[in-house]
């Protein structure tokens, strides 16, 4: 593990073995960290995703986020959903993974003491519900962008954990999917956010800054002791 004084922080690769499975991981926790956030992405290489970084990296800017992305695949599964696209649809096998890195990071001497966030994309998303039903007590907070959130309403009615789902404006299909969705979490504090001008992948100038803005308060808001003002977003536009 090494440590950098100038951002006081710690980072370190990590190996999550699950029996005879090894997932590898960045894991990184300022100094004064208080909650972590683990990302969930729908592809195979969640932790080489320059989307994840840079939100990652804007989570950790006030010091009191870590961060932990993970590979939710091996090399071998890698191979396999290239070719078939089997892993990175079957979000209960998915689940599966994050629940397993939950529970290793109340483990792990690290991060034991932090609070759970998750923080999905795409189907990922789905994955993280299902995670999140499963350590209702574990996952306080939850954001997920572009969610394809096609879950059965019993999944959704047991997710607790305060949730904000971020869209797109122009991505019609997922807007309705997460407003399907939203009727159904039971978490009391629950909100959906659209990003005007934006797309599926917030490519659009400044789009992802945005995205990174609402999911930093929200994350900030519900896994630290710091008295952030609570959350009352309103995207702003990209014009």
């Amino acid at each position: 593990m090494n440590k950098k004084p100038s951002w006081n922080v710690e980072e370190q690769i990590v190996i999550v073995e699950l029996g005879t499975i090894r997932l590898n991981g960045e894991l990184v926790v300022p100094e004064s960290a208080e909650g972590i956030v683990l990302f969930a992405h729908s592809g195979s290489s969640s932790r080489y995703s320059t989307r994840n970084h840079y939100l990652a990296h804007v989570l950790r800017q006030e010091g009191r986020l870590a961060t932990i992305l993970i590979d939710l695949l091996t090399r071998e599964e890698e191979a396999i959903d290239e070719r078939t696209k089997h892993f990175r649809n079957n979000i209960a096998f998915l689940a599966t993974r994050l629940v397993a890195i939950t529970d290793w990071l109340f483990e792990n001497p690290i991060t034991q003491h932090l609070k759970v966030g998750y923080f999905g994309a795409n189907r990922g998303s789905g994955a993280v519900f299902l995670a999140a039903a499963a350590r209702p007590i574990s996952v306080r907070a939850i954001v997920c962008r572009s969610g394809q959130l096609d879950l059965t309403d019993v999944v959704l009615s047991q997710v607790q954990a305060p949730t904000l789902l971020i869209v797109g404006s122009y991505d019609f299909p997922i807007i309705a999917m997460n407003e399907d969705a939203l009727a159904q979490i039971s978490a009391q504090n629950k909100q959906l956010e659209m990003i005007p001008g934006a797309t599926h992948q917030f490519g659009e100038p400044g789009a992802l800054e945005e995205v990174g803005r609402l999911a930093s308060q929200w994350f900030n808001y519900y896994l630290t002791s710091f008295e952030w003002q609570e959350p009352h977003l309103h995207a702003m536009s990209l014009n």
